[in-house]
């Protein structure tokens, strides 16, 4: 019996285990990086070791090191989670060498599936369906293919390419990104199939011969190869679930799986489907599958069983479906600037409606499986995803209408997140017909443009204004009861000026009467762009709708838009402010009215959009550009981003060299025009 559990990992996954834990009565070990050290899952553990450092190949990653915790804190058996060392088969045999249990499937069979193209091969034996594969560039004739990562998953060290040009340069940049995410860059190549569909099956095996398969998921929506929208039991025929399950399971049997796992599949338009890979572990998506089973399957749970030698409980090896269940993951980013990660303080972290968290609901409801907490950091050095948010429903539709509407009306303050995307996607006739692929977001470019309408903004600046005046009453030393802005002859407006989510200057001029209502407003915007006019352009001049203000307090106004009242969410940190409103939410950053002087940027210099590394400079100081071109690549949260030249020119400047750490904002290059 396992008595004391170390879990592997960090943030979301580590509290999804350190849940089931709670409820088996099996102490927890959590173990964390520097950057770590106040995160949620590190308190919720019953103990915790240190791994000094914070990038992962220095903590996560050291296997030494994870051992060394489990001897320091008397922990009998190792949970991996998913991502770091999850599917590293040498850690799994060092874990079981040193006497430990190993909660996943034994070491050699993490080997045979960690190699996808012997895998590819074994399954092929077994019947498993496969698409053609090549490991040498010179071998590949057919475009479009994939690059793919030998030894992990989750989207990283993939590429699409189109032609024979761009092959090389892909292999060379999936390879580092796989060796800084797995600390293994082998990679292969596969046929890409155009409009296809990413299925898996859920399967669970146990050491008594056992191999079962629980279920579909859909898992097409993705976004760099990751998946962000997930399904059970998903718009795919019972029949060709039929064939799903059984082929699933025959790989799992190829191989004596034991645990739990995953077995993926690309659906072709044609019917057809065809063996991605197999996932040696618990997945991202599983509590679709756990909310979809009216018994109430705990996945965590069964694995614990399992590693302690119980056979799969009969419950288990058949379960049947119930409703539906839809996940998304909410990352910290900009979808509208090429998935740019987003770091910071997550000042507030409000998700109205939920009804678990890591858990199973008895019927229709919302889960959270979240990593982090209001208060949180989001920094550069692992994933940017947030939390899961997961709807149960009778029906499919019921789900997707649940889940948007609690995502719509979120508090999410400090970090950018793809929020508005997922709303987007959910609502989009196309989810809701059923009518998607791996390609859905790169044909609907309708889903990245933000909740909030362009011509609500100015109301929104001026909730924003209303109640930074209120603010400033409610927290004046003297004469607090006064209206704001008072004066003997009130003919001269207040004026509150912002930077907008778009970085254009959104200037607010409001006046207040005698009784506190307001008497006149009007809202301009310049927007901040190179090569623009500077002059401002109005977007709420006064007259243009017919506003009075209802209620105005520090952190909530209620404007009477036209006969129709709208109450707005303010919460502000500094000069950061962000507003919720019934059409969206905004950040906003209220301008000091006297800004200090600031040294001038060199006409052409690209700054940093996020803290991180400069992995590659692949220009030099007076080389030609056109625009377009790859500059440099910057990696953050595991993943590589390229710095891309805005216009053409001639490379003036490149004060960021190769492996040097940048700040947000620092310049990375200056092109002459």
């Amino acid at each position: 019996m396992i008595s004391r559990l170390l879990v592997a990992n960090r943030g979301e996954i580590a509290r999804r285990v350190f849940a089931t834990c709670r409820t088996l009565g099996v102490e927890t070990v959590a173990v964390h990086s520097d950057a770590d050290a106040a995160e949620p899952f590190v308190a919720e553990a019953d103990h915790a070791v240190r791994l000094p450092g914070a990038a992962p190949a220095e903590t996560y990653l050291r296997v030494e090191l994870i051992l060394d915790a489990a001897r320091r804190s008397g922990a009998d058996a190792v949970h991996p989670g998913y991502g770091f060392l999850a599917e590293n088969a040498e850690f799994a045999a060092a874990v079981t060498d040193a006497g430990l249990t190993w909660v996943g499937p034994p070491a050699k069979v993490i080997a045979a599936m960690g190699d996808k193209l012997a895998a590819k091969a074994l399954l092929a034996e077994a019947g498993v369906p496969m698409l053609p594969s090549w490991t040498d560039i010179d071998e590949v004739t057919d475009f479009p293919v994939l690059v793919k990562a030998s030894a992990g998953g989750g989207g990283r060290g993939m590429r699409i390419v189109s032609d024979a040009a761009g092959l090389a340069e892909a292999v060379a940049s999936a390879r580092r990104e796989a060796a800084a995410a797995f600390g293994d860059g082998t990679v292969f190549i596969e046929r890409y199939v155009e409009r296809g569909r990413h299925v898996e099956v859920q399967i669970f095996g146990d050491t008594h011969g056992t191999v079962a398969a629980l279920g579909v998921r859909e898992c097409s929506i993705q976004r760099r190869h990751q998946k962000i929208v997930e399904e059970a039991p998903g718009v795919v025929p019972a029949e060709l679930r039929e064939h799903l399950h059984e082929a699933a399971v025959a790989a799992g049997r190829a191989v004596d799986y034991v645990g739990a796992g995953t077995v993926e599949f690309l659906l072709a338009p044609t019917g057809e489907f065809y063996f991605l890979e197999m996932n040696t572990r618990l997945q991202v998506e599983h509590p679709v599958t756990e909310l979809i089973t009216p018994v109430g399957l705990d996945l965590v749970r069964l694995q614990l069983l399992v590693a302690e030698g119980a056979p799969l409980p009969e419950h288990a090896r058949y379960p049947a479906a119930r409703g539906y269940a839809i996940e998304v993951r909410l990352c910290a980013e900009e979808p509208a600037q090429g998935w740019r990660p987003s770091t910071g303080t997550l000042h507030r972290f409000d998700v109205p409606g939920v009804d678990r968290e890591f858990g199973w609901l008895h019927r229709s409801g919302l889960r959270l499986d979240s990593g982090v907490v209001a208060g949180s950091v989001v920094g550069v050095h692992y994933d940017s995803l947030l939390a899961k948010l997961i709807a149960v429903a009778p029906t499919r539709s019921e789900a997707a209408r649940a889940l948007s509407g609690a995502l719509a009306r979120a508090e999410l303050h400090g970090v950018a997140t793809n929020r508005d995307l997922l709303v987007r996607v959910l609502r989009s006739p196309e989810f809701a017909a059923g009518e998607i692929d791996t390609g859905f977001l790169d044909r609907h470019p309708e889903v990245f443009v933000p909740l909030l309408p362009a011509d609500q903004l100015p109301l929104t600046a001026l909730a924003a204004a209303l109640a930074g005046a209120a603010q400033r009453r409610a927290t004046a030393p003297v004469l607090g009861g006064l209206p704001s802005g008072w004066r003997n002859v009130p003919a001269v407006p207040q004026v509150t000026r912002f930077a907008g989510p778009d970085g254009d200057e959104i200037e607010v001029r409001y006046r207040l009467d005698r009784t506190g209502g307001l008497a006149d407003w009007s809202s301009t915007s310049t927007a901040a762009v190179e090569g623009s006019s500077d002059q401002p352009t109005a977007t709420g001049p006064a007259g243009a709708l017919t506003v009075a203000l209802v209620e105005a307090a520090p952190g909530r106004v209620v404007l009477d838009v036209g006969g129709v009242r709208r109450a707005y969410r303010v919460h502000r940190v500094g000069s950061a402010v962000f507003v919720d409103g019934p059409d969206g939410a905004a950040s906003l950053t209220e301008l000091p009215r006297f800004p200090l002087p600031t040294a001038e940027l060199a006409a052409g210099s690209l700054l940093a959009p996020l803290p991180g590394s400069v992995a590659r400079v692949h220009v030099e100081v007076g080389q030609q550009v056109a625009a377009g071109d790859l500059l440099l690549t910057l990696e953050a949260m595991k993943l590589e981003h390229p710095v891309l030249a805005p216009a053409d020119g001639v490379v003036a400047a490149l004060p960021a060299p190769a492996g040097g750490q940048v700040r947000t904002g620092a310049v990375l290059a200056v092109i002459e025009s």
